[in-house]
């Protein structure tokens, strides 16, 4: 396993004084880079092979939310690959080393010249080592279901912030865009997203909101009704009882 250890900055945290669930996705994603720039086959060395590890999809489960100042550890190891996919598994851990989040995700390969996802060769892969085994989250849907009833929530341009090295909209932006549509300020114990189509700086995302009872459901929309991502995430059962130092 690769791990770096951080403390929780005040930039990082909500009003309520904790990481917020954005703060968390960034770790996951910093860690997986730092791994790849420290293993050798960071951001420059893909671009100079003409291809591009991209995320398609996540499921974390949070266990608490760091608050401000707290020691945490982030580990990941890659866990396998199949095709076009490369599997990696994430934790986050206090100083006590208990979890504070377990997360399991997926990535494709992109062929940077023809825009198209390309099979997975053992030379790509090489430099992360064997494959570990894997976190078991026990089962859930391989797609986010899209409930056919939803409201419209407001539409949201893409400015420059959203936007990263790829020149699309970052990965923790499509949750955060899709927690404020909802309007969600409960904790969020549970989050799936699958990754669709990139949007980029000047499109416009339409976002359609389907609520259950401990459980939101964004679908975010081009202006041609495709899904640029699609956001599923499991409320805490009780806001009051849920704060930083809550297990």
């Amino acid at each position: 396993m690769y791990h770096f250890h951080s403390r929780v900055r005040y930039s990082e945290i909500g009003e309520d004084g904790c990481l917020t669930l954005t703060g968390m996705i960034n770790y996951l994603q910093d860690c997986s880079t730092f791994q790849s720039e420290d293993s050798g086959v960071g951001v420059k060395y893909m671009e100079g092979r003409g291809k591009a590890w991209m995320l398609s999809s996540w499921r974390i489960q949070i266990a608490r939310y760091p608050e401000l100042g707290e020691p945490v550890t982030i580990g990941t190891w890659h866990c396998g690959n199949k095709g076009i996919y490369g599997y990696r598994n994430f934790i986050m851990e206090d100083a006590a080393g208990k979890r504070l989040l377990e997360a399991e995700s997926s990535w494709f390969l992109l062929d940077l010249k023809t825009g198209l996802p390309c099979r997975v060769t053992e030379e790509d892969v090489k430099a992360y080592g064997m494959p570990e085994a894997a976190l078991d989250l026990g089962t859930a849907p391989r797609k986010v279901l899209l409930p056919e009833a939803y409201e419209d929530g407001r539409a949201i341009a893409v400015s420059h912030h959203h936007i990263d090295t790829n020149h699309h909209v970052n990965n923790a932006q499509y949750v955060e865009i899709a927690r404020e549509a909802a309007a969600i300020s409960r904790p969020i114990r549970e989050l799936r997203v699958d990754y669709r189509k990139a949007a980029v700086l000047g499109d416009r995302i339409y976002p359609r909101i389907s609520r259950g009872q401990e459980e939101v459901t964004v679908a975010l929309l081009s202006d041609r009704e495709e899904i640029f991502a699609a956001v599923w995430m499991r409320l805490a059962e009780n806001h009051a009882q849920d704060g930083g130092k809550n297990d």
